[in-house]
C-alpha cells in the first residue's frame, strides 16, 4: 500500500497531511506511531487527517506521535487549512473544520493564520481536572516519583508546583517559572503529563513572564513530548497569564520555534491565534 503525504510545520512544531477523503486507511494507531519515528520513518510531531464532515467544510483527525487522538492543535489547523487552500479545496476564506473539539475557524490574515479557537474551559471537571471549581495557583505535588529512578534532585527535595489549568478543547497545565530556558522541561514535563489529576493526561506549559505583553513559553505536549511550539499550549498560557494578572489579553508569546499572536476578546471571550504555516515537502511511504 502507498500512502501520499505532505509534510509540514507551524513554528517548528511538525506535521504529516493526509488526504483520506476518498480512502480508508487500515490500523492507523499502529501506523503514526512508525511513521513519527525520527530514524525509521517520516519523523513528526502529529498527524493530521483530512476526511469529508457532515457538520462543516472538511475534518480533522489528529493523532499523537504516540499513536493516540487528541482533540485539537493550534499549530497544526493553521497548516491543515494552508493545505486545503494551496490544493484550492476551497475557495472560502474562512473554514469550518471539525475537530473532537467542536468547529473551529482558521481564515486567511495577509501572509498569516488566524484562528477562531473558541471560549476558553476553565472548569476543572471540563478540562479535566480531579478537582472542582477552577484551578488557580493549585499546589500540585509530585507523586509517584519512585517511578523515576534517575530524576535529580531527589524527591525529598522536590517542592510544590503553582498549577493554572486550561483547556482549548485540550487539557493544559500551566506553570509560571523565572528562567524557562534553564528549566528543566524533559524532567518535569511527563511527571506532570501523567499525574493522577489528570484523568486524560495534560500538555504541560512553563512560561517566563517578560511583560505584560510578552510571554516566553516551552511545552511538553502530550504523547509527543518537547515540541517546538503548541498554538493551543499558547493560547492557554496566555489566559492563564491574564487570570493570574501577569499579562493582558493581548500578548505575543515567545516559542522555541518562533512567535504567535494570542487574543483573548473582551468582545466574546473567544480566544484567537495568529501564526504562520509552511509546507516543507510531498512524499509517498510505501508500506
Amino acid at each position: 500500500m502507498k500512502i501520499n503525504f505532505t509534510k509540514m510545520h507551524g513554528l517548528g512544531n511538525d506535521f504529516i497531511v493526509i488526504d483520506c477523503q476518498k480512502k480508508k486507511i487500515k490500523g492507523l494507531s499502529r501506523l503514526i506511531k512508525k511513521l513519527s519515528h525520527r530514524q525509521f520513518g517520516i519523523g513528526f510531531d502529529q498527524a493530521l487527517m483530512l476526511l469529508p464532515s457532515k457538520r462543516a467544510d472538511f475534518r480533522m483527525d489528529i493523532y499523537n506521535a504516540d499513536g493516540g487522538m487528541v482533540e485539537m492543535c493550534g499549530n497544526g489547523i493553521r497548516c491543515f487549512a494552508k493545505y486545503i487552500w494551496d490544493r484550492n479545496l476551497s475557495r472560502k476564506d474562512v473554514l469550518e473544520i471539525e475537530t473532537l473539539a467542536g468547529i473551529i475557524k482558521p481564515q486567511r490574515a495577509g501572509n498569516l493564520i488566524k484562528v477562531d479557537m473558541g471560549v476558553p474551559i476553565l472548569e476543572a471537571k471540563d478540562i479535566p481536572v480531579n478537582l472542582s471549581g477552577k484551578v488557580i495557583k493549585y499546589p500540585l505535588k509530585i507523586e509517584k516519583v519512585e517511578d523515576f529512578p534517575n530524576l535529580q534532585p531527589p524527591a525529598s527535595s522536590l517542592s510544590p508546583f503553582e498549577i493554572t489549568c486550561v483547556s482549548m478543547g485540550n487539557p493544559h497545565c500551566v506553570i509560571f517559572v523565572d528562567d524557562v530556558t534553564m528549566f528543566p522541561v524533559t524532567r518535569y514535563g511527563p511527571i506532570i503529563e501523567n499525574h493522577s489529576l489528570f484523568p486524560k493526561r495534560t500538555n504541560v506549559e512553563f512560561v517566563e513572564i517578560v511583560s505584560k505583553k510578552e510571554l516566553k513559553m516551552r511545552v511538553w505536549e502530550r504523547g509527543s513530548g518537547e515540541t517546538l511550539a503548541c498554538g493551543t499550549g499558547a493560547c492557554a498560557s496566555a489566559v492563564a497569564a491574564n487570570l493570574n494578572k501577569l499579562a493582558d489579553k493581548i500578548v505575543i508569546v515567545n516559542l522555541l520555534g518562533g512567535n504567535l499572536k494570542i487574543e483573548w476578546s473582551e468582545k466574546d471571550n473567544h480566544v484567537y491565534l495568529t501564526g504562520p504555516a509552511a509546507e516543507v515537502f510531498e512524499g509517498v511511504v510505501e508500506l
